[in-house]
């Protein structure tokens, strides 16, 4: 499962509108899958539209990607931008991923629990974990974890919570439960320069799947962009779900 988060885990600004939700996404995908479609195909891509070298590969990165930035400034053709959309959600639509995303009201977190509160990011990562976990046992397999280094001091956060939930567990999930399901007690951290496929597809649709969310809720303030919800459909497929009921959204 690789895993983005959207938004940050500090609690002092969540007054903010822009700094209120915090969300992680997990991409649940076969390590198989990744080395003979996603990968090539994702390499593919970036070739055709960002002349990416092997020796130099394009990272894609949403932001970057809305505001044709470089290496992106091929999008600020008109044409150019409809002909990668268009392939961009092929290939969304034909990988085959599950997506889980959890998504926490900080303000509301703040003012519920005055004087006891989880680690936003802890709290976050422990549901997603939970249904990852979940999952695995649902396909009687087990599974490995890998997100986006943030840097010395965010990464060090991001290990000692996940090795906390290892140890630990959760209300839901015993610590044995996970130790079964992970290969690892250790949380992957990669670079972005690392050129890692799975978070790539994850950086892509975090945000979508967030701005879906809030949309439900009706907290996301906005409408939603075009480009948006043709990955929200697309996500509907998507989600972790079973007989009709969706476990790859969690709103909190």
């Amino acid at each position: 499962m690789y895993v983005d988060e959207v938004g940050n885990p500090d609690l002092g600004n969540s007054d903010n509108p822009n700094h209120r939700f915090l969300s992680l996404t997990g991409v649940i995908i076969s390590l198989d899958h990744v080395k003979s479609a996603l990968h090539p195909e994702m390499e593919a891509l970036k070739a055709k539209y960002f002349a990416s070298h092997p020796d130099d590969p394009v990272i894609l990165h949403r932001k970057e990607l809305l505001n044709a930035k470089p290496p992106f400034q091929s999008l600020g053709d008109m044409e150019v931008k409809k002909a990668f959309d268009r392939n961009l959600l092929h290939c969304l639509k034909q990988w085959e991923y599950t997506v889980i995303t959890v998504c926490l009201d900080k303000k509301k977190h703040r003012e519920t629990y005055d004087t006891w509160r989880y680690d936003p990011y802890h709290y976050c990562l422990a549901i997603l974990l939970e249904r990852f976990n979940f999952w695995l046992n649902r396909h009687d397999t087990t599974g490995d974890i890998m997100a986006e280094s943030r840097g010395g001091k965010e990464d060090r956060r991001l290990k000692d919570s996940f090795h906390r939930l290892w140890e630990q567990g959760t209300d839901f999930v015993e610590p044995k439960e996970f130790q079964r399901s992970f290969t690892s007690r250790q949380l992957k951290v990669k670079p972005k320069t690392a050129n890692v496929s799975g978070l790539q597809l994850a950086d892509i649709i975090a945000h979508p799947s967030r701005a879906e969310i809030l949309d439900e809720e009706g907290l996301l303030g906005r409408p939603l962009a075009l480009f948006s919800s043709k990955v929200i459909m697309i996500l509907q497929q998507k989600y972790d779900q079973k007989e009709g009921t969706i476990f790859g959204k969690k709103f909190l």
